[in-house]
C-alpha cells in the first residue's frame, strides 16, 4: 500500500478501473502478409469451407479476428504437410460443428502416418545427397592435391540406369 502524508493507506490494487475488452480484427491483405498466403488463397480457403465464413466490417470488407490467424495457422501447417484438401475440409467441418472428435483424432492418426512416411522417405533423399556430397568433396579435394584435372567422361557411378 501506498502511504501519502498522514491520509490513510491508498490501496493501489483496490483502485476501481474500466475494463476495455478490445478485439483486435485484420484486413485481408494483412492476414495475408501475417500469413504468407495470398489474398487470393484466403478467399479460396473461404469458398470452399477452410475458413469463415468471414465476419464483415461495415465497408463490407472481411474482417479477420485473432482466433482466425490462429485457425488459418492450423490449416496452413495441415496444407504444408501434405494434407489433402478434402482431409482438411472434413477437419474443418468437425471443428465448427463442434463434435466428432473421434473422427478428427482418427484422421490425424492417418495424417500423422502418412507425414512420417514422407519423413522416412526424405531422410533416405538426404542420406544420398551427402553421400554424393562426400564423394565429390574428397574427390575435388584428392585432385586438388595431385593438380590434375577431373576427367572429362562421366563417372561411372553416377550413371542412370538403363
Amino acid at each position: 500500500m501506498l502511504q501519502l502524508g498522514n491520509r490513510s493507506p491508498f490501496a493501489l490494487e483496490r483502485t476501481l478501473t474500466p475494463r476495455l475488452i478490445t478485439v483486435t480484427t485484420w484486413s485481408i491483405s494483412q492476414v495475408a502478409e501475417k500469413c504468407v498466403l495470398s489474398q487470393h488463397t484466403l478467399r479460396w480457403y473461404e469458398r470452399i469451407g477452410l475458413i469463415g465464413p468471414m465476419a464483415r466490417a461495415s465497408d463490407g470488407h472481411r474482417s479477420f479476428t485473432d482466433a482466425d490467424l490462429d485457425w488459418i495457422t492450423v490449416i496452413t501447417k495441415l496444407r504444408e504437410t501434405g494434407m489433402p484438401v478434402s482431409d482438411m475440409q472434413r477437419y474443418a467441418e468437425l471443428v465448427r460443428s463442434g463434435g466428432g472428435e473421434a473422427e478428427r483424432l482418427a484422421l490425424l492418426k492417418r495424417h500423422r502416418e502418412a507425414v512420417r512416411r514422407a519423413l522416412a522417405a526424405q531422410r533416405d533423399c538426404l542420406k544420398l545427397l551427402n553421400t554424393k556430397i562426400d564423394v565429390y568433396t574428397r574427390r575435388t579435394r584428392e585432385r586438388a592435391d595431385a593438380g590434375t584435372e577431373p576427367s572429362q567422361g562421366r563417372d561411372q557411378e553416377c550413371e542412370p540406369p538403363s
